[in-house]
């Protein structure tokens, strides 16, 4: 399995200071720090994903969708809250031109909470393409201090690629128009790049006449 390398280097930095504990004060007192560099390779773990065809919206990012309620009276929002356990590497939820990319800074509560979506530290993304336009949400939590976007304005993209990463338990936000149909709901659990969140109203239907 792939590994960010950003988790090689933590584990390398901790590893390393895991071997001069041990030398000045003994094995034992370095176990922590060599547990934390095993944590790290499996905190930033990179596993491949089948990505689903057709007019439908993959996740984001793996974790646990703690809400889906209406934003405005066009936009609804689905929100999935990402413990340490799950894989932090986000994926684009449709393929298209990276339209916008904007830093807000703000909070770091827990990511769980409902106003995060709002007051949290956070990158918005939105993408366009085949007539639609989703925006999603990398949102810091109480311990992600550090949120990573690989791509800029202009950028295409394709569905399922992978576009950044946020660092420890934090949240994504995805907002759909009126032209999309959720199928999942608070509670369930789904993987990033190949769980299905929405599917075009009437899409494959239009395609089909």
């Amino acid at each position: 399995m792939a590994i960010v390398i950003d988790g090689v280097y933590y584990a390398l930095g901790l590893s390393a200071a895991g071997g001069i504990v041990a030398w000045l004060a003994g094995p034992w007192f370095s176990a922590p720090l060599w547990i934390l560099a095993a944590f790290c390779l499996y905190f930033f773990r990179d596993p491949e994903r089948v990505v689903p065809d057709g007019p439908v919206a993959v996740s984001p990012a793996d974790g646990k969708v703690v809400a889906v309620r209406a934003e405005s009276s066009d936009l609804t929002r689905l929100s999935i809250f990402l413990n340490i356990f799950d894989v932090h590497v986000n994926r684009a939820p449709i393929a298209g031109t990276v339209a916008d990319v904007q830093y807000r800074q703000g909070s770091f509560h827990v990511a769980s909470r409902e106003e995060c979506s709002a007051r949290n530290e956070q990158n918005v993304v939105t993408l366009s393409g085949d007539d639609t336009s989703v925006i999603f949400k990398q949102i810091a939590g109480l311990l992600a201090r550090r949120i990573v976007c690989s791509k800029k304005t202009g950028d295409r993209v394709a569905a399922g690629e992978r576009v950044g990463l946020i660092k420890f338990g934090s949240r994504v936000d995805v907002l759909f128009g009126p032209e999309w149909e959720i199928v999942v709901r608070p509670g369930m659990r789904v993987a990033g790049g190949s769980s299905v969140l929405a599917r075009r109203s009437n899409r494959e239907a239009s395609h089909g006449s």
